[in-house]
């Protein structure tokens, strides 16, 4: 069985020291670094922007996990690929051409991703299903840190995976995770799971990293 990716999350980070963190996770065994991007409009909170990805690129070789929240996506796709993305997701609630979005990340050289805030239905991806490289189920409403988990969307988990069947699609969980529910998140489908909190809310990201690991085997 394969082991769970862990994508720490850098919005939980201390971002007076953020190149350190980024070397600190890297160390300690992540997988992808998340980077949460906020517009304070899509989203009730405002983060990262192309100019700190760019600053933080050379602190690391692990893949950028870049996720979109904001709205429009469309006319920012070039810088955050420019910046050093290596995956790109953007939000089906966003936007009015989600198919061509995805389109344009790949043709960028990227990844392609969609994300699902909470109450949004998986019937959504049923078109877009061969445009995908990863989906991003949200297990809290996006726009900030330290959430706890909607139950509902274990379900919807399950569901996701059903549709992705046989394609290489990744499945990523995004909110609220810990070494207390990720087996469950895992046993429903997930490949990857953003951890903000629970990795970076204590001093030894090795430990945190690792625990999640085990506790999801």
């Amino acid at each position: 069985m394969a082991l769970i990716k862990i994508a720490p999350s850098i919005l939980s980070a201390d971002f007076a020291r953020l190149g350190d963190e980024v070397r600190a996770i890297d160390a300690a065994g992540c997988d992808y670094v998340h980077i949460d991007v906020m517009d304070g409009h899509f989203v009730p909170n405002l983060s990262f922007g192309p100019t700190i990805i760019k600053a933080i690129r050379s602190h690391t070789k692990k893949p950028f996990d870049v996720h979109l929240m904001i709205d429009p996506a469309a006319p920012y796709l070039a810088d955050y690929a420019n910046a050093g993305a290596d995956i790109i997701t953007v939000h089906c609630e966003a936007d009015k051409h989600l198919h061509r979005n995805l389109q344009v990340i790949r043709s960028l050289g990227k990844k392609a991703g969609v994300s699902l805030n909470p109450g949004t239905s998986v019937s959504v991806l049923e078109p877009i299903l061969d445009d995908l490289d990863l989906i991003l189920v949200m297990s809290v409403n996006p726009g900030f840190g330290g959430q706890k988990y909607i139950a509902s969307q274990t379900d919807k988990i399950r569901a996701v995976r059903a549709l992705i069947g046989n394609r290489p699609i990744e499945l990523e969980v995004d909110g609220g995770v810990n070494a207390d529910n990720v087996k469950m998140i895992k046993d429903a489908g997930a490949d990857v799971v953003v951890a903000g909190s629970a990795v970076f809310s204590g001093d030894d990201y090795v430990k945190t990293i690792k625990a999640l690991r085990t506790a999801a085997q």
